[in-house]
């Protein structure tokens, strides 16, 4: 047997044989089948798109680049979990079991009342096991963070905090109106509390360096999180982002170079992580570029047969500080 065939069946310290800590593997060892995550848009928005902080909200930032047909803010939440539901049972076969994604703008800016209202009418149902939340790390507070561990002692909850990048310079580019220091205490704020936490982060800035990339995954390791969500830099229609590239175009990653960059991210980053997504995608009438022509399901295939080729693996060269 050659040595990559070996390779290819050895347990990680995640107890699979692939080589990174999957999010679907972490989910089937607690429910013993598949969960999906069902969107719904609940009509929030941002504090850097009304003012509070900032106008315009992130110059990369148009939702209905990643949104299901099936979500609207016009419908009720359990009419958006029905047809979602509806929707992926027949894309999936023997799912029953859905963690309600509220996932457009911040799902957490406004009032608690509010917050409690949309959030139950979602647990209601009789196939929903719990929330992920989509939010920024500035609009949370302690009452509505207790109010999540409240929730989360008999339900799946997550919180997922938009950071994007670990450098002050680009979220003050990208106009985030927020810091670093802003997730580290929505970190600290949420931790320990029994409410998983999924931070998200976008690779391919273009004043961004490479280094910075490597670095994060060793930044990324030591903080107190559970889930890490990362996508390449996507430039769509009606955005700041958009007109920035049209007058003056800039360098986008192909899907070799980014490849190649989240298998060397990996091999940094702490096992314990458990990777939701490495990839994203936007639909052809939105997306400006870069045109990768190929499908999120094929780039993963890609990049596991790359880390099979390398015998690599997540937190292969990670070191504990």
């Amino acid at each position: 047997m050659k040595k990559s065939e070996t390779a290819t069946k050895r347990l990680f310290a995640w107890g699979t044989s692939h080589r990174y800590n999957r999010f679907v593997d972490f989910q089937r060892k607690i429910y013993g089948e598949r969960v999906q995550k069902v969107t719904v848009d609940a009509g929030f928005t941002c504090p850097n798109r009304d003012g509070t902080v900032a106008r315009g909200g992130c110059i990369y930032c148009n939702n209905e680049s990643f949104n299901p047909g099936y979500n609207s803010a016009s419908k009720t939440i359990r009419q958006q979990i029905d047809e979602g539901i509806e929707f992926l049972k027949r894309r999936y076969k023997n799912v029953n079991k859905f963690i309600v994604y509220f996932q457009p703008y911040s799902n957490t800016y406004a009032p608690l009342e509010t917050l409690k209202r949309y959030y139950e009418q979602a647990l209601s149902h009789p196939e929903v096991i719990g929330l992920t939340i989509g939010t920024r790390p500035d609009c949370v507070d302690e009452a509505k963070i207790a109010y999540l561990e409240n929730l989360a002692g008999e339900y799946d909850i997550t919180i997922e905090y938009g950071l994007e990048s670990i450098s002050d310079e680009t979220l003050k580019k990208i106009n985030r109106g927020h810091d670093v220091q802003s997730y580290l205490d929505a970190l600290e704020m949420t931790r320990n509390r029994g409410i998983k936490i999924c931070t998200h982060m976008i690779f391919g800035f273009p004043w961004e360096a490479e280094s910075l990339w490597l670095e994060t995954a060793q930044w990324l390791s030591e903080k107190p999180f559970d889930f890490l969500k990362i996508h390449q830099l996507h430039v769509v229609t009606n955005t700041a982002l958009e007109r920035m590239y049209k007058k003056e175009p800039f360098p986008l990653m192909g899907p070799e170079a980014y490849i190649d960059l989240i298998i060397r991210f990996l091999e940094r980053l702490n096992p314990r992580i458990v990777i939701q997504r490495l990839f994203g995608e936007a639909p052809p009438r939105t997306l400006v570029a870069p045109h990768w022509g190929v499908r999120n399901t094929q780039l993963t295939r890609l990049l596991e047969s790359e880390m099979n080729r390398r015998d690599t693996w997540q937190g292969k060269a990670y070191k504990s500080l």
